[in-house]
This record gives structure tokens, C-alpha cells and sequence, in this order.
């Protein structure tokens, strides 16, 4: 018992043990949302319709948004050592005396609040630019409307494991070396610049991951359901049941392959986990400018790409609407570059024989407004001034389903 009690008032004592259970909890909040999303509510393959969708988006806004309650209680009483020697950005006076940019210390629950507030609506904000290239992918692919939530669900899966490993890495690399800050601040305004000046490639057929797996293995042209994998050679035929739902025949005797195959579904989920990686190269470096506490990093991250699947099933028709959006997502990067860039690049100005000047520091409040304002004005300018839809104008690039 007098072990225990020794095991117990060591663990207190050190915050970082504790918090580890603070993460091990949310991953298991996450693992239930998602096994009862596949396995209770999305166990048949269906068309996701516009009601359900918009259902499943307001659950996610409302559990993202809710969190950020949890997030003041928990920093404000410290459960479980969440709030004490957690990685902040120093005051100005500090740094201003030559103390680190970055330092441990103790964080209330109104600042988490905001800061976590503010990285969820900069990374769902950043999320919808990634709808329009996974509507790309799967108009090239013409998969099937009722497959899609499938590839998205285990595209989220990847995510999570993919931007788990960049947060943590990256949370670890500011803490010891702070100069990349300043990597990371540049590297948003040039993304900023590329986006604003430079037309991306729609064409999916030359992504390289694509040919690739085409070169390497053996890749049908056709659906087997939802598999990502077959052994069939010929193409499925369905028959209604009693219900009046299509059921997939067996297939001919001896037209089984003894390879495996790839169907166009599992090349379809390459490229959204692709997607999602390239995205978050640019994304992750946005929230760090925000905090540098792993904890708010990794939760904002994570709500906001699980309502991702739904948020694509009510924008993928309507975001080529949105005309104004792309132009509030560049302003949205170049902001956060350049409060990045002005809290880690005055403290450094010696190094390159400049002048010593004293850091900048953007308050959390003002970069929650200009973030939400932004993406509000581009809202409403978008139903304002609508885009002329000329007669010509091409559908999205894709292809007639095999």
C-alpha cells in the first residue's frame, strides 16, 4: 500500500507522466467515435445524403466546439497536470530581458480555451481547400456515392496516425531547437504565395503514387464492392434481393485470379492520404504559430479532420461556389506566417548582423477574430457576388465508371 502511495505522489508530481493519461483518453474518445461511425451507423454501404450529412456536421461542430469547454476546465484545475509546466510562448517583457522564446510553465483555462478555439478553426478552415482536390479524386475514379464514406472513414484513420507523428515531432523539435519557428513561418507565406500565384495540377492520372501501383501491380478497372483488394478477373453483376438492394453475384467458377488485385477504391484512398499529408505539412505549421503545447495542437487537429467526411458530403457539390473562399485561405496562412515570423525572427536579427529588436506578439483574441472574420466575409461575398457560370465550362476532370 506504501508502494502505491509512493507511485501516486511521483506521478503528481511530474506533469508530464500524468498528461500521458490525458492523451491515452482521448485516443480512446476518438477509437469509440469511430468504430461506432463504421461499425454502428455506416455498416452497410450508403449514399450519404445532404440530411445526414448536415446531421453528421453539426454533431462534429458541436463535439469540437464543446471540447473547448473541457479544455477550460481541465487547464484551469489542472486534471491530470494539464496547465502546469506546459510548453507557452513567453511573455514580451521576458524575451525582451533575453529570456527563451519558449518556455514551461503554467497556463489558465481561458488561454487554452482560445487557443485551442483558434487552432480548430484554422485547421477546419485550412480542411475545406482539401474537399475540392478529394472531389477530384473521386470524380477521376467515378466512385460510387456509397463507397465513398468508406474511403474517407480509413483516409481519417491514416490521418490520424500521419498527423500524429508530425504534431509530436514537430512539438519536439520547436522545444529544442526554436529557430525553426522561423522555418515554419516562412514556409506558410510561401505556401500563401504559391496558392495565390500558381494554378495546381488537377490531372490525377500523373500523380506518381498513381503510376506507380499501376507499373507494380495488377489494378482492375472495375469495382468489387467495397473492397480495396480482389482476386476477381471479371467485372461484378448484381441481382435485387427481396428488399430491392443490390446484391453481388459469386463469381464464375474458375475466373479467380490466384494474385491479388488493386481495385480503383484503394488508389482513390492513396490519394486522399496523400492529400491529407500534403495538406498538413502546410496546416500543422499554422497551429504551432498559435501555441506550442502538443495538447492543443493535437486536439484541434484531430476534431477538425474527423468532421471532415461529413463536411465533404454537404460541400463537395457547392464548394466551386464559395468563389472567395481560396483567396480567404491564403489571407488565413499569410496571417498566422506572419505572427509566426514576428514573435521568432527579432530575437535572431544578430545572428545575421542585424539589430537585436524585441519580439511581436500577436494576441490569441485578435487572431480568433481575423481568422473568423475572414472566413465569414468570404462567406457572405461568395453569396453576394456569385460566380458567372458560363454554358462551356467543364465538369470536373474525371472518367466513365468502368
Amino acid at each position: 500500500m506504501n508502494q502505491l502511495l509512493l507511485l501516486a505522489s511521483a506521478a503528481a508530481s511530474n506533469p508530464a507522466d500524468l498528461r500521458v493519461w490525458v492523451y491515452l483518453a482521448f485516443i480512446g474518445l476518438v477509437v469509440v467515435f469511430l468504430a461506432l461511425d463504421l461499425g454502428v451507423f455506416h455498416r452497410e454501404a450508403h449514399e450519404v445524403a445532404m440530411k445526414e450529412a448536415i446531421t453528421w456536421s453539426v454533431i462534429w461542430l458541436a463535439c469540437g466546439l464543446a471540447f473547448s469547454g473541457f479544455v477550460y476546465l481541465a487547464y484551469e484545475r489542472h486534471w491530470l497536470g494539464l496547465g502546469l509546466e506546459t510548453a507557452k510562448y513567453n511573455a514580451i517583457e521576458a524575451i525582451k530581458s533575453g529570456a527563451p522564446l519558449i518556455v514551461s510553465g503554467e497556463v489558465r483555462g481561458l488561454e487554452a480555451a482560445k487557443q485551442y478555439l483558434v487552432g480548430y478553426v484554422v485547421e477546419k478552415s485550412l480542411a475545406m481547400d482539401n474537399i475540392f482536390v478529394i472531389a477530384l479524386i473521386f470524380s477521376y475514379f467515378a466512385v460510387p456515392a456509397k463507397y465513398q464514406h468508406r474511403v474517407l472513414f480509413w483516409g481519417i484513420i491514416g490521418a490520424l496516425v500521419l498527423r500524429g507523428g508530425m504534431i509530436f515531432l514537430g512539438a519536439g523539435l520547436i522545444l529544442k531547437y526554436q529557430w525553426i519557428l522561423i522555418i515554419f513561418g516562412a514556409f506558410l507565406i510561401l505556401t500563401a504565395l504559391k496558392m495565390a500565384l500558381i494554378k495546381g495540377n488537377d490531372d490525377v492520372s500523373q500523380n506518381m503514387a498513381v503510376r506507380v501501383c499501376r507499373k507494380f501491380f495488377r489494378v482492375t478497372d472495375f469495382y468489387d464492392g467495397q473492397r480495396f483488394f480482389t482476386r476477381r478477373t471479371l467485372k461484378p453483376t448484381y441481382r435485387k434481393d427481396a428488399r430491392g438492394k443490390d446484391v453481388m453475384d459469386p463469381p464464375p467458377p474458375g475466373s479467380l485470379s490466384a494474385r491479388w488485385a488493386i481495385t480503383p477504391l484503394f488508389l482513390a484512398l492513396i490519394l486522399v492520404e496523400i492529400t491529407d499529408l500534403v495538406f498538413a505539412v502546410d496546416s500543422i505549421p499554422a497551429i504551432f504559430a498559435i501555441t506550442p503545447d502538443p495538447f492543443i495542437v493535437f486536439t484541434s487537429n484531430i476534431f477538425a479532420i474527423l468532421g471532415l467526411r461529413a463536411l465533404y458530403f454537404c460541400l463537395a457539390a457547392l464548394i466551386s461556389k464559395f468563389r472567395f473562399l481560396k483567396p480567404a485561405l491564403i489571407l488565413i496562412l499569410a496571417f498566422v506566417g506572419v505572427k509566426l515570423l514576428l514573435l521568432s525572427v527579432p530575437p535572431y536579427l544578430d545572428v545575421i548582423g542585424l539589430t537585436r529588436a524585441d519580439p511581436i506578439k500577436i494576441d490569441t483574441t485578435l487572431s480568433l477574430i481575423v481568422v473568423v472574420g475572414t472566413l465569414a466575409l468570404a462567406t457572405l461575398l461568395s453569396v453576394a457576388v456569385p460566380a458567372r457560370t458560363n454554358q462551356g465550362e467543364q465538369p470536373l476532370p474525371g472518367r466513365p465508371a468502368a
